[in-house]
């Protein structure tokens, strides 16, 4: 087993090292030739159920990006086919503030995004510091007229939270950063309320500790130092 010291890219360089030296094959984001493949049945799906209709706006939380760059990719198919026109939805990279190597970049003019150094979120799964297909994702966010969106860490719980409440639904952390971008989003005028705007998550939070029990944990602790 290797544990690597570091954030997911150090996984990736042990991954590339050993590959190098014939020790394995490297399977990991856009290094084999299938997940993009599968991702992009999502945007077939998505058209499909929306009656070959394609949404306004799509926003997908973004750490390797394969998602959004698999549909992107769906999309041109579909058109190939016929079955939609030259039309697209706006994509919308969502980062967490603390990792958002893909927003500084967009946000430069930048082709590549540089490695975000110290990147810290509860969103694990977009706690990517550089992704492999940077410039694939950036390529899409501007040619469908969309951006790249920061979202901070109150503004993820509060949105997990606030769905968890109102809706009876358990988001994952990086559910909760699509909702809190959808949210800026609209705040900012970047989209309307009679548009539609599609809003991913990936996951569910069973994964992750639950809000009321890490505040149980912490008071838990501050009483036993009292005593």
């Amino acid at each position: 087993m290797w544990v690597a010291d570091g954030q997911i890219d150090e996984c990736g360089r042990l991954i590339r090292e050993g590959a190098a030296e014939g020790r394995w094959f490297d399977c990991s984001t856009l290094k084999e030739p299938y997940r993009l493949e599968g991702k992009k049945v999502m945007g077939f799906e998505l058209v499909e159920q929306l009656g070959w209709k394609i949404p306004d706006a799509i926003f997908y939380p973004t750490g390797g990006g394969t998602g959004l760059i698999g549909m992107w990719k769906a999309f041109d198919e579909l058109e190939a086919v016929g079955l939609i026109g030259p039309e697209r939805p706006r994509m919308y990279a969502i980062q967490a503030a603390g990792c958002a190597p893909m927003v500084r970049a967009f946000e430069r003019g930048d082709e590549f995004a540089e490695r975000w150094e110290g990147a810290a979120t509860v969103a694990t799964g977009i706690r990517v510091p550089s992704a492999v297909g940077d410039f694939l994702i950036l390529r899409a966010v501007r040619e469908s007229g969309g951006t790249a969106i920061a979202v901070e860490e109150q503004d993820i719980l509060r949105a997990v939270e606030d769905v968890a409440r109102d809706d009876g639904l358990l988001l994952c952390p990086e559910g909760g950063a699509v909702l809190a971008g959808w949210r800026m989003a609209l705040g900012s005028g970047l989209v309307g309320r009679g548009e539609t705007a599609l809003l991913f998550n990936c996951a569910n939070g069973n994964k992750y500790p639950l809000p009321d029990a890490s505040r149980r944990l912490e008071l838990g602790s501050a009483e036993a130092s009292a005593l």
